[in-house]
């Protein structure tokens, strides 16, 4: 069925109150059914199951149990479908770096003295700080300055013998650049027998992810960068990869209680909500009972379609303004180049201050932000462009929302 953005715009109230929102990489919009399920897990996480009178096999094993615990396994259950991985694989934590400083922390015993980490300058930097706090010395994966690209050729050199860890993006969340995973892991895996941990974050948000089809070691999602509550997940490639992993709690701990983080289970349950949601931005025809898993890869195929033909416009439109510069797509050496990438992009304007470009966006009700300050932005010259303003879509926005944008940096440009 063809994409119906007026009934996805349905879906999430805050839409109601004026503004534009162009800013997904940075503050995404929360569905209603999202917060109404955050709302009542809030309540009910501290009420008591009660026992059933019989049991057997289906009976509810969580008897006599606060419901907080049913909400924790319902979120590792949805984060599964989302990823199309098992519940046992994955870790549930309050954050992406909590997640990284408890990985990098439980895989101690497999660093030696002269051990070493791959890392790269297109990573989120309070990633690459929490692997950075290991023994291991680091080396570093550099993305192409003219495009943002994240070569795989250049791990052929990097990784060795004496890696143990490779950490890379599935796609940059401001650029929106997608990296060849499977090739980086590939190359990987013929040289070293070092872990790959990918963040999805930025990936997720806009196209059905596969950690099976990967091949990484690891994958992580920030739940709350797809509209959801503050919540991230880790999901490794296979459940016998814990007992590798030094317990960060009790000394007994055992499969993902190795790398467990306190999660609130208010929040825990509203990341069902948060799948379920994704799994019916398009509507499918009914072809007998199907998973949600299923609804999910239909759903996301739509939707990847429908932004991506925003994508476009965006890119297009953007680029016939002459006073433009999308980072990593205007100019010489960029030019011809073929990059998949995900609905964000980076611009500036020539001559004004990426501040000045956001408050105009802002005055005409178009919500973006303020590119922060990176190594990869540093590299490519963008402070001396006067800086840059990031726009992420969202499943709800239109043509008229491009076109709104257009309208508004043509006034500067």
């Amino acid at each position: 069925m063809a994409y119906d953005v007026a009934s996805v715009r349905g879906l999430y109230t805050s839409l109601s109150d004026g503004w534009t929102y162009l800013n997904a990489q940075a503050f995404p919009q929360i569905p209603e059914r999202v917060s109404a399920a955050v709302a009542r897990s809030f309540r009910m996480s501290p009420a008591i199951t009660r026992p059933e009178p019989a049991g057997g096999s289906h009976s509810r094993r969580s008897a006599g149990q606060p419901e907080g615990f049913a909400f924790l396994h319902d979120a590792r259950t949805a984060i599964a479908d989302l990823t199309g991985a098992t519940p046992d694989r994955v870790v549930l934590g309050p954050s992406l770096h909590a997640l990284y400083s408890a990985l990098a922390a439980a895989m101690r015993p497999m660093f030696r003295h002269n051990s070493t980490v791959v890392l790269n300058n297109a990573d989120r930097p309070e990633l690459t700080a929490a692997l950075l706090r290991t023994d291991a010395a680091p080396r570093w994966a550099q993305a192409d300055l003219a495009t943002g690209e994240l070569p795989a050729w250049q791990y052929d050199t990097l990784v060795d013998g004496t890696t143990r860890l490779v950490s890379i993006p599935a796609a940059h969340s401001l650029l929106g650049n997608v990296t060849a995973v499977a090739d980086i892991v590939d190359r990987v895996r013929t040289r070293s027998r070092a872990w790959v941990v990918v963040d999805a974050s930025a990936y997720a948000p806009y196209r059905a992810v596969h950690v099976d089809d990967w091949g990484a070691d690891a994958v992580a999602i920030d739940i709350a960068e797809m509209g959801g509550p503050q919540i991230a997940a880790l999901i490794v490639r296979d459940a016998a990869m814990f007992g590798r992993l030094e317990p960060l709690g009790h000394p007994s701990a055992t499969g993902a209680e190795k790398l467990a983080q306190q999660v609130s289970p208010g929040l825990a349950g509203g990341v069902p909500a948060l799948v379920e949601h994704y799994a019916t931005l398009s509507e499918q025809p009914p072809a007998g009972r199907t998973s949600r898993r299923a609804r999910l890869l239909a759903s996301m195929s739509d939707t990847a379609a429908y932004l991506n033909s925003l994508r476009d416009d965006l890119h297009t439109f953007l680029g016939t303004l002459p006073a433009v510069h999308i980072v990593g797509v205007s100019g010489e050496a960029a030019d011809g180049a073929t990059i998949d990438r995900v609905p964000r992009l980076s611009f500036g304007v020539r001559g004004v201050p990426s501040a000045t470009v956001n408050q105009r966006l802002f005055a005409n009700n178009i919500v973006a932000t303020k590119t922060p300050a990176t190594p990869l932005f540093d590299d490519m010259g963008v402070p001396e462009m006067g800086g840059a303003v990031t726009v992420g879509l969202s499943p709800f926005n239109t043509t008229g929302d491009v076109d709104h944008l257009i309208r508004a940096v043509a006034s500067l440009a």
